[in-house]
């Protein structure tokens, strides 16, 4: 049903698989989902080979996340792929929502412009999975074993062991270090015995892809109690290759068998769209789950993306969240395997995601009861924000169809300087925060910080004196440009950044000696 069934990657035998004993790796992931794909390249491009294994041989069945966020872009971009993936996908950054039939609010994602990428595109997750899998093969550095399903998990204090089962028979791995991108049914998760915290939803929707030629806007559009499904709500996204996302609710009760049949699903379609020519590429049903782990490390065994954490749909905040995650282990990650670093940073790893898991949480379940209020207090709440937010401002901020995905900001992270800034600078970005691209003459401002930790002097006198922190972990740069030094609060006067390799700030200051952006690089790497 789906374009993806075309695509498939072939088993091959692994010379492991030849040797009398386990061979061993420094890092295995499991799972080559867009989040364990993005963490190889990110080791890859940092000169670390991997081992990922999956038991599939093509990729995801469906379109499944299909909105990738602005921050998501950057970081693909830092790995090469975001040009390919912009140019696939559909760029967009309005959105509609409907109270029935009456549009009661739209909203901008980006309206300022000097951003190199957009708000957001859509693309079908297998679509950015082979990409992924080219550039792996690219790198050289990246073993991707497909038909490889692993079995067994054992932690040790010195890594894991692993039992893999092939068309070929079973063999056995150990590596330094264990990542499980496994995905919601986590193989590595049960080994180890770990479960969710966290809370399912009762109500269910009806997802499905079609594929059809229509005249509409590439906006989001998303409906509270539109006549084609009364009493509850609907999605619409315009994705690549003329395939139209479609999301119905159908209440905690329906029953999910009779509501995928196709011949049920194109009477929702036509409701929605009218007597149309169109062709199904997925259908699916479920329900939200917003949970997590209670850690995300276990001694050498890390969790990441939906093997540490699931929330709603509604937002956009899962497969966004997955490759935020694999983005911050990383540069960890690269850092004590090239004895940079003890392990004690990867705790921050547990700890920063941990934080953001939990935003992510929130904002899904505030979403989910928003759009499903439970009780008629909440839905008299609901309908009169929705009564509201067409002519009265102040409601807008209570509207909530799936506050879509941003990056969290580490605010008590371990790693983060003491702030340089003098209360009243609070607007320009603390540390913590995902630095903010800007124009930089012919380049941008991201794309000058490369690979690793980068200092950066914010000035508009072009005579000042470069910084240079005297180490080769960290990039010197000055930055003059005008719309760079407003974003960074150096309009008036200059500031100084360091950067972490994943472009969240470490430190900020107003004037700054060598010896402090040390001082600050060390408390970055936790030593």
């Amino acid at each position: 049903m789906t374009a993806a069934v075309d695509t498939k990657f072939a088993y091959r035998r692994s010379p492991d698989q030849e040797r009398a004993h386990p061979a061993h790796h420094p890092v295995v992931i499991v799972g080559a989902g867009p989040v364990g794909l993005v963490l190889a390249l990110d080791l890859a491009g940092k000169g670390h080979r991997c081992v990922v294994l999956d038991r599939r041989q093509g990729p995801s069945e469906g379109s499944r996340a299909i909105c990738w966020s602005k921050r998501t872009l950057e970081i693909m971009g830092r790995l090469g792929l975001a040009d390919d993936l912009i140019r696939r996908g559909v760029t967009w950054k309005t959105g509609k929502v409907f109270s029935g039939t009456r549009e009661v609010y739209r909203f901008d994602l980006q309206p300022e412009a000097g951003h190199a990428r957009p708000a957001f595109i859509n693309l079908q997750q297998f679509h950015l999975e082979t990409h992924c899998v080219a550039a792996a093969l690219r790198s050289g550095l990246v073993d991707l074993r497909w038909g490889n399903e692993v079995t067994h998990v054992a932690p040790s204090a010195t890594g894991a062991s692993l039992r893999v089962a092939t068309p070929d028979g079973a063999y056995g791995l150990t590596a330094d270090w264990l990542v499980a991108a496994d995905g919601v049914q986590s193989i590595v998760r049960r080994e180890l015995g770990l479960d969710f915290e966290g809370q399912t939803f009762n109500d269910q929707f009806l997802i499905c892809d079609v594929k059809l030629l229509i005249d509409r806007p590439t906006e989001r559009w998303f409906w509270f109690d539109p006549p084609f499904n009364p009493g509850q709500s609907a999605l619409l996204h315009r994705q690549a290759d003329n395939v139209w996302r479609l999301d119905f609710q159908i209440g905690a009760d329906a029953d999910r068998n009779e509501e995928t049949r196709p011949e049920n699903v194109a009477k929702r379609v036509k409701a929605m769209l009218g007597d149309i020519d169109f062709t199904f590429e997925w259908i699916s049903c479920y329900r939200f789950h917003c949970r997590r782990l209670s850690r995300f490390r276990h001694g050498r065994i890390l969790f990441a993306g939906d093997a540490a954490h699931q929330v709603s749909p509604f937002g956009a905040r899962g497969g966004n969240s997955g490759i935020q995650d694999a983005d911050n282990l990383a540069w960890k990650l690269d850092h004590v395997l090239r004895g940079l670093a003890s392990e004690a940073l990867l705790d921050t790893y547990d700890a920063e995601r941990r934080q953001a898991a939990d935003e992510n949480i929130l904002a899904s379940s505030r979403a989910t009861d928003f759009i499903s209020p439970k009780g008629a207090g909440a839905r008299a709440f609901r309908d009169a924000v929705l009564g509201l937010v067409e002519t009265e401002p102040f409601a807008r901020a209570f509207l909530n169809s799936g506050r879509l995905s941003v990056p969290t900001a580490y605010d008590a992270s371990a790693l983060s300087t003491i702030d340089g800034f003098a209360p009243h600078d609070a607007l320009a970005l603390r540390p913590g925060a995902a630095a903010v691209d800007a124009p930089l003459g012919n380049g941008w401002l991201l794309s000058a910080l490369g690979q690793g930790f980068g200092e950066i002097c914010f000035t508009r006198e072009p005579a000042t004196p470069r910084h240079d922190a005297g180490l080769p972990e960290i990039r010197s740069l000055v930055v003059t440009d005008d719309l760079a030094c407003a974003r960074y609060g150096a309009a008036d006067a200059p500031a100084v950044y360091l950067i972490r390799p994943d472009q969240h700030v470490a430190a900020r200051w107003r004037r700054a000696a060598p010896e402090d952006v040390r001082a600050a690089y060390r408390r970055a790497i936790a030593a």
